[in-house]
């Protein structure tokens, strides 16, 4: 019993402090509340987001203000065409001593940080785009044969632009598979622009509070790890995953006639943790069914691949997933 007064306090205090980033956000973002939701997620679980919408909905300025809200460093990379791997990594580069020799030392790049935005990363070349997945996955950088420890927390925040094709390059499904989640910017309602406009042509300038550092940060995301995932919860995340992949045991109709790759098992253990994450915010320490719903499409869209056939009758990797998360039941028998 005091167990669960304790997990049950821990729970409200992290829902408390969760909102308290949230509100400082908001001072600055006007709406876009799913979005926010899903970028502190990530944050929570300790992953990286990937933002795609079209130019001037916010999506750097949401970056910037989480980096004031908390009290990390951070750094931002405008990804070109000609943007190389050592202007990301760093370089070694020749230093005259004070004594008058010279040697070699490495100089950082952007990438030591702990919130790295990566600006429409889709217009590097994919030799560029590689050089992230390695600080992405492990938090390192092996530059000339020596590996470099990233500071933790540490967090990839990258956008695209999904309109302009020119002079972009596609992530490598590879890579989209180290984002956790992928989520979708959508334009401003009429009650929300009137805000905007507002709050951004008045000459006022608002900034957020600081109200969290990274050690706070790192213990949280501990406490999500502890979360209860009941057995049938459990099966139900892994017969999700299992219903994108075609022709498998549990592949759907709708699998088969428009899907050419499944998710791979980080998009189950992905689903997992941000639905743990939602229990908290809702003061449980177990995760339920609604949450592992509310949670599927950002986790996996970004994971499975169409077919040619998808592509001809134009139905999207959203409208294939929620209609898996539609005919999967949520319990079976053994």
């Amino acid at each position: 019993m005091d167990d669960d007064l304790k997990f049950q306090q821990k729970a409200e205090m992290f829902r408390e402090r969760y909102h308290s980033i949230k509100d400082e956000i908001a001072k600055v973002i006007v709406g876009h509340d799913e979005i926010v939701h899903g970028v502190l997620t990530c944050m929570m679980i300790g992953g990286h987001c990937l933002l795609e919408g079209a130019p001037g909905l916010g999506k750097t300025l949401l970056v910037s203000t989480l980096s004031k809200a908390l009290n990390l460093q951070s750094s931002r990379i405008q990804f070109t065409p000609d943007l190389m791997p050592a202007d990301i990594l760093g370089t070694n580069m020749v230093v005259e001593m004070p004594n008058g020799a010279r040697e070699f030392q490495f100089q950082k790049g952007p990438i030591f940080t702990q919130i790295c935005l990566a600006d429409e990363i889709n217009r590097a070349t994919p030799k560029t785009q590689s050089a992230m997945l390695e600080t992405m996955q492990e938090g390192t950088v092996t530059v000339s044969g020596h590996r470099y420890v990233l500071d933790k927390p540490f967090f990839v925040l990258a956008t695209q632009n999904p309109i302009e094709q020119e002079g972009t390059y596609p992530l490598p499904e590879a890579q989209l598979d180290r984002f956790l989640f992928k989520l979708v910017v959508g334009y401003s309602n009429r009650e929300e622009l009137a805000t905007i406009l507002d709050r951004t042509t008045k000459g006022v300038s608002v900034m957020p509070d600081t109200v969290m550092d990274g050690r706070e940060i790192q213990e949280w995301q501990g406490l999500v790890r502890h979360v209860i995932l009941a057995d049938h919860l459990r099966d139900y995340i892994v017969r999700l995953n299992l219903a994108t992949h075609p022709d498998g045991p549990f592949a759907l109709p709708v699998t088969n006639q428009y899907l050419r790759w499944g998710a791979s098992p980080r998009g189950a253990q992905t689903v997992a943790l941000a639905a743990k994450v939602r229990a908290l915010l809702e003061g449980r320490f177990n995760v339920s069914f609604e949450d592992i719903r509310r949670v599927y499409l950002p986790a996996m869209r970004h994971r499975v691949i169409p077919n040619f056939e998808a592509q001809a009758e134009g139905v999207t990797s959203d409208q294939i997933l929620l209609e898996i998360l539609d005919q999967v039941p949520e319990k079976v028998d053994s």
